[in-house]
């Protein structure tokens, strides 16, 4: 993994130059932290689509269509993800290097001046977001958030999610609710914006073959808009005891079953045993050798899918599954068996060995694209570790069959969550 330079701007906002020469692209994320409430998040992830519409320099979307158009087809996206009780709200560029075309010097430049206008400088009438851009927004935000339910597989996780985690910030969906969404309007919305660019923690990621000083200067030239006191954004809160096993059940037209368990873990990507659990949930569900997809999907038929994946900021394990809703009581009683499997050590050599080999490939890989480059630094800042591709393999590498059986012992059973169809199983 390559190194980078941090530094921070006058502004408050800091600064990671990622210098490397394995690419021909710059990549460019500029990314605001935001704790995850049911208060705001509705709001924080609409802005990014308002934003996009219109900006002071470029009025409307075609406009900056066509600017990102003339800088090579420079990309501009932008997102929002949660990273345990943490929301970030990113704006991506994505443009080749000017050492590439002829005649062309300060294409970063340009390319960073377009993003400060659309982030910092918005199409504004009075105090306000140009109304029928918000209007136009809200709509296509409610979609999205109505549209979950048509992945049935992605919806039944969040409920999983949801229900296990009601009453901690977890449990908030990314992208708020539509209640939240039918009060905001231009007003309201541009008013939470100011405080947004004061008040959230920022951070510019700009990753290539860069000159850092260059970039560095390019970087507090060009986002100078003005910040006030950061608002802290509180540590994940990781739960360790739990109660009795909640069991929900959801009906809807569906004619396949998805059966999601949620587990407690105790260890989160800060912890020493954070690669024993990795280990552990490879040897479990993420591979294709892995119990659940052999024993379940394979061997039994009970499943079209099945797999297990880390929550790694909160703690969490979650098995997802796809049955026929008549096999539920079979599928629960099998999934139980492979746990119960991994407590008492009761997996191979060649299990073990073929996991850490898709894990050391999974961590090579990441070295081959800037984005995920950049998720693992923003990773590590958030729990206070920095470790290159090599030290992680060393970890990977000392995993043995006891720290997988100790971790084991401490994931604890939570949630069942089943989608079923009407009138149940």
């Amino acid at each position: 993994m390559p190194t980078y330079m941090r530094s921070r701007l006058a502004n408050g906002i800091n600064l990671f130059i990622h210098p490397t020469v394995k690419f021909k692209t710059i990549l460019v994320q500029l990314i605001f932290h935001r704790a995850l409430r049911e208060d705001d998040v509705t709001e924080s992830s609409l802005l990014p689509s308002v934003l996009q519409r219109g900006s002071g320099n470029y009025p409307n979307r075609m406009a900056i269509a066509h600017r990102l158009e003339e800088l090579y087809g420079t990309e501009l996206v932008s997102g929002v993800t949660k990273k345990g009780e943490r929301q970030l709200v990113s704006f991506t560029l994505d443009l080749v290097h000017d050492q590439y075309l002829p005649g062309e010097s300060s294409l970063l430049k340009k390319a960073l001046q377009v993003l400060s206008d659309v982030v910092t400088n918005p199409v504004l009438f009075d105090e306000s977001f140009k109304e029928d851009y918000v209007t136009q927004e809200k709509e296509q935000h409610e979609k999205l958030i109505k549209g979950l339910i048509n992945d049935k597989i992605a919806y039944s996780v969040e409920r999983c999610l949801q229900h296990m985690c009601e009453n901690e910030p977890f449990g908030v969906f990314k992208y708020g609710s539509v209640e939240r969404l039918k009060t905001i309007d231009g007003p309201s919305l541009y008013h939470y914006y100011r405080h947004f660019l004061r008040e959230s923690p920022a951070d510019l990621h700009i990753s290539g073959d860069l000159d850092l000083s260059e970039v560095s200067s390019l970087a507090e030239q060009i986002f100078t808009f003005e910040r006030g006191a950061e608002e802290a954004v509180a540590a994940t809160s990781v739960q360790k005891k739990i109660g009795d096993v909640r069991y929900v059940q959801e009906e809807l037209d569906v004619s396949q079953g998805k059966l999601v368990l949620g587990y407690r873990t105790g260890v989160t990507c800060a912890d020493d045993d954070y690669f024993p659990l990795l280990v552990y949930n490879g040897i479990l569900g993420s591979f294709p050798h892995s119990k659940l997809f052999q024993n379940v999907r394979e061997k039994a038929s009970l499943a079209y899918y099945t797999y297990s994946r880390l929550e790694k900021h909160k703690g969490l394990m979650l098995i997802s599954s796809g049955i026929e809703v008549d096999n539920y009581e079979k599928a629960l009683e099998i999934i139980n068996r492979q746990l119960a499997e991994m407590t008492r050590g009761d997996f191979t050599e060649e299990d073990l060995e073929n996991t850490r080999s898709g894990l050391r490939n999974q961590f090579l890989v990441e070295e081959d694209s800037q984005g995920l480059v950049i998720n693992r630094v923003l990773d590590d800042m958030l729990v206070g570790r920095e470790e290159n591709t090599a030290q992680l393999l060393k970890r990977l590498a000392a995993v043995t069959r006891e720290d997988v059986a100790r971790v084991s012992a401490n994931v604890c059973l939570d949630t069942v969550y089943f989608l079923t169809k009407r009138g149940g199983v």
